[in-house]
């Protein structure tokens, strides 16, 4: 980790957030830089998000920008406790967006071909979109047949990691990461099974009548 100054003392912080509320851009920039070990303490709980630090600390910074331009002393006796929970919050917010993105991304994703040649994800076999009467009696009765074949077409490994990862019947969506954390195996092996999971939903979706 990269080393940081001291932070500053409760006497120090009252006097240079006193000249940074009276305009003092020099005042502002010495908070910033007295509390970055603060941000890379916060930060480094993250690491292990397949995150590099010094963006976490980028991103953590941020949050710290925000608690400075937002203290208010007769709420919380230090800045450090407050930019504390901004840091965490900015942090979580990144996470949560990146996580919610991956997710959009493997649900589109194309994982094979209709019998027309175009391209379909898992998204497109399970809520397929209902075009007519007709089209809509046969997705709702394809996507009931896919949903009632995924133990028999899967092995049970396979088939609690789909469950895991899209979030179906009841299982809270999950990252590669933490369904290895679950499992206790390797995220590559849990690629892969993903990936042959996968590979069997569309030969079935394609043996639909």
């Amino acid at each position: 980790m990269k080393t940081f100054l001291k932070p500053l003392t409760s006497a120090e912080e009252k006097i240079y957030l006193q000249r940074y509320q009276g305009g003092d851009s020099e005042a502002k920039r010495i908070l910033i830089e007295r509390n970055l070990r603060l941000v890379a303490h916060v930060a480094k709980k993250y690491q292990g998000a397949e995150e590099d630090l010094d963006d976490l600390i980028s991103i953590g910074t941020i949050g710290l920008i925000k608690a400075i331009s937002t203290f208010d002393a007769s709420r919380s006796s230090r800045l450090s406790t407050y930019a504390a929970r901004c840091i965490d919050n900015e942090l979580l917010m990144m996470l949560r967006s990146r996580k919610k993105y991956a997710r959009e991304v493997s649900l589109y994703e194309p994982i094979g071909t209709d019998r027309e040649g175009n391209e379909i994800s898992l998204l497109d076999i399970i809520e397929s979109p209902p075009v007519d009467v007709v089209e809509d009696y046969s997705v709702r009765e394809n996507v009931k047949h896919l949903m009632k074949s995924l133990k028999d077409a899967l092995t049970p490994r396979e088939y609690q990691v789909i469950c895991l990862r899209y979030g179906l019947f009841g299982e809270e969506e999950k990252t590669q990461r933490e369904i290895a954390q679950k499992l206790s195996i390797s995220r590559s092996y849990v690629s892969r099974i993903e990936k042959n999971a996968l590979q069997k939903l569309r030969a079935l979706f394609l043996d639909f009548p």
